[in-house]
């Protein structure tokens, strides 16, 4: 069983007005989903659910939900963040089969300095930064690493060009880039000859182009029988 327990209350009431009060006593809406379940409403503490995605599965945490004393084991199917603070506003639940696989998105980390940044002076263009795979809940990876040491500039690396992982069946298609290296273009190249330090032997460290993720913006939507915020990772359970 999950190591992490969140405390969850049922909510009866929906709406605008009832999430800012919930709110102001320290809580956030949310909803329960699961296969073949009515959606149930609920209320969290947004420090405990604030703490779950900081941590190294994030979103993809299992943990149980603690309901009316009633435990269920579950995973986090989509959050809403204020767009200025960055504090959340919405958390939804989906509840999990340990035996049947899951569909997650997973973030990508690469390492390695490439030879077209180190010795021919290009850029790292990091294009996608999560990738969708499929595998039983207790066997989601926390991240899938990326060696892209060798690329030179005008190289890349695809998802096809990926180890296989063990017990992990990756969805996203192999056609799709993960990262290249380009040459600089011209105002960048002569942006860092005017910033090169005059001691000599001084290098500039390479530079690392950065694709952010959009945040979702306003308050939660209003609800038709359960909240339904922002999209922000999806979890499809296998049937």
């Amino acid at each position: 069983m999950p190591d992490i327990v969140v405390t969850a209350q049922n909510r009866q009431d929906t709406g605008k007005n009832t999430n800012r009060r919930l709110r102001t006593k320290g809580l956030i809406p949310g909803v329960l989903y699961g296969a073949a379940k009515k959606p149930v409403p609920l209320a969290v503490s947004p420090k405990e659910i604030g703490t779950i995605l900081r941590s190294k599965t994030g979103e993809n945490t299992l943990f149980d939900l603690d309901l009316d004393g009633s435990r269920r084991t579950v995973i986090l199917k989509e959050f809403q963040l204020e767009p200025i603070k960055g504090a959340l506003l919405h958390a939804d639940f989906y509840e999990v089969a340990l035996d049947k696989p899951l569909q997650v998105n997973v973030h990508v980390e690469l390492v390695g300095t490439p030879v077209g940044v180190k010795v021919q002076g290009g850029i790292v263009d990091w294009v996608t930064r999560e990738l969708e795979v499929e595998s039983l809940p207790r066997d989601i990876p926390e991240k899938i690493t990326v060696d892209i040491s060798n690329l030179e500039i005008g190289k890349h690396v695809r998802v096809a060009d990926l180890q296989a992982l063990d017990k992990v069946t990756i969805l996203t298609d192999g056609d799709v880039v993960i990262a290249h290296v380009v040459a600089p273009r011209a105002e960048e190249v002569a942006a860092t000859a005017e910033a090169a330090p005059t001691a000599e032997g001084a290098t500039a460290e390479p530079e690392v182009i950065k694709k952010g993720k959009a945040t979702a913006e306003g308050e939660a939507p209003e609800e038709k029988g359960a909240d339904k915020p922002e999209k922000k990772a999806e979890k499809k359970e296998k049937k």
